[in-house]
């Protein structure tokens, strides 16, 4: 039996939210001083279990403020639990914002070496990778042209090929594939797929169910940061339309 790659075990986190809207930062600062800045907490994540295999294929899924890319997140170690604890038993590659990290006055070129280090990549490794990044990004010469020029879609692409170019545990996307055209969606879930077929665990958050189900093999449902189903996809997208029907 395959061993857990990654247990999230009573996982909870919360956001502290002002009670009133403050319009500008002098009215934040003198409620403060005055101690008249009231908070609630919110839920993000509430309190939710559940392990996954070595090989396994994620889906998950739930309407927009489920907490699913909170969820990520937390896998991926960007956020702090508030409660729980999640276990990782391998390299984590999380595509989260891609591009998110880019210094948009710089040229393609010089982020692929600022990001790849940021993602702790060596010279080295860049060095060698560097060819097979641009020709997988497709950005012909724009390569050489600051970031800032370039479109949403110009930007995932090169920051999909910088974060793929490593052969990771464990992969964590979140809506990598809702910027960009249909040649590029095409290229890159060929690239996922292969992912898949060198062990990658990966753990996938989209809001395209045809995707879901072509890309992964088990699903768990989150509704306002509750764990409300685990299992087989069909299960878990009949719970959902559920869910999203009785609130229409």
């Amino acid at each position: 039996m395959a061993a857990d790659i990654i247990s999230v075990e009573n996982l909870s986190v919360r956001f502290r939210m002002p009670e009133q809207k403050v319009d500008n930062f002098k009215e934040y600062l003198i409620r403060i001083l005055k101690r008249k800045l009231k908070y609630k907490e919110f839920n993000a994540i509430n309190n939710i279990s559940f392990s996954i295999k070595k090989g396994d294929r994620l889906g998950v899924v739930g309407a927009n403020g489920a907490g699913k890319s909170t969820l990520l997140k937390v896998i991926a170690g960007v956020l702090k639990a508030s409660e729980g604890t999640v276990k990782r038993n391998g390299k984590v590659v999380p595509l989260l914002e891609l591009g998110a990290g880019f210094e948009m006055q710089y040229t393609g070129a010089e982020n692929i070496y600022l990001y790849g280090a940021m993602l702790g990549y060596s010279k080295a490794f860049i060095d060698e990778k560097y060819k097979e990044i641009v020709d997988f990004a497709d950005l012909g010469d724009f390569i050489n042209v600051p970031v800032k020029n370039y479109s949403s879609g110009m930007r995932t692409r090169l920051g999909f090929a910088i974060v793929t170019v490593v052969e990771p545990d464990i992969l964590i996307l979140d809506e990598v594939f809702a910027v960009g055209d249909a040649k590029f969606r095409e290229k890159s879930e060929k690239k996922i797929r292969d992912m898949f077929e060198k062990g990658a665990t990966v753990i996938f958050v989209s809001h395209n169910e045809d995707q879901v189900k072509r890309l992964c093999n088990r699903g768990i449902l989150l509704d306002h940061g509750k764990l409300i189903a685990d299992g087989d996809l069909d299960e878990v997208y009949g719970k959902y339309h559920e869910i999203t029907n009785k609130i229409k």
